[in-house]
């Protein structure tokens, strides 16, 4: 391989990393829900897959690129054993009581997600976090789309259910 060769490669993968580094992060994030993490695991999806030069033979970038952070994210947070997800509220203008409510409503609904099972709550997460659809989440999770279809009915049956009750608790005092 000739210098012009090498330096048209960097430039390729540069435009990779620039085109797809959000989209990685998202994923990440929809997981792990820590931005220093997340970049983390941004970090190592693009080195791993410049080392392996994996990224040369990709047919299709986002499903592989969401597959590979997806699987680092999961490891990460399965070894870090996070206990309550950091909640990051923009409050445009409300007040602080408001502003609290809010963060709580949020804080609850994350705790929600988070209490369903694995295969519930990665369907969701990249659902209605990476707004993908449910060919591109059965690419992601190597599992036939009719299955991630059946996942996220199920999930949102049960946040369904557990909101529904949560709110029929708070009416009731």
């Amino acid at each position: 391989m000739n210098v012009d060769e090498a330096t048209t490669g960097r430039d390729r993968f540069h435009d990779l990393v620039s085109r797809q580094s959000r989209f990685v992060f998202r994923v990440a994030y929809s997981i792990l829900r820590n931005v220093q993490d997340s970049e983390d695991v941004v970090q190592e999806t693009f080195l791993k897959l410049y080392r392996t030069g994996a990224w040369e033979r990709m047919s299709d970038e986002r499903a592989y690129l969401a597959r590979m952070a997806w699987r680092i994210a999961v490891e990460r947070r399965r070894t870090a054993q996070l206990d309550d997800p950091d909640v990051d509220i923009a409050c445009g203008g409300a007040n602080p009581e408001q502003a609290a409510m809010t963060a709580n409503w949020n804080a609850t609904i994350h705790r929600l997600i988070d209490a369903l099972p694995e295969e519930l709550r990665q369907p969701l997460a990249l659902s209605a976090v990476e707004e993908m659809s449910s060919r591109e989440i059965g690419k992601v999770m190597e599992i036939p789309e009719g299955t991630v279809r059946t996942r996220l009915m199920r999930a949102r049956g049960i946040l369904k259910q557990k909101l529904a009750a949560l709110l029929a608790g708070t009416r009731d005092k």
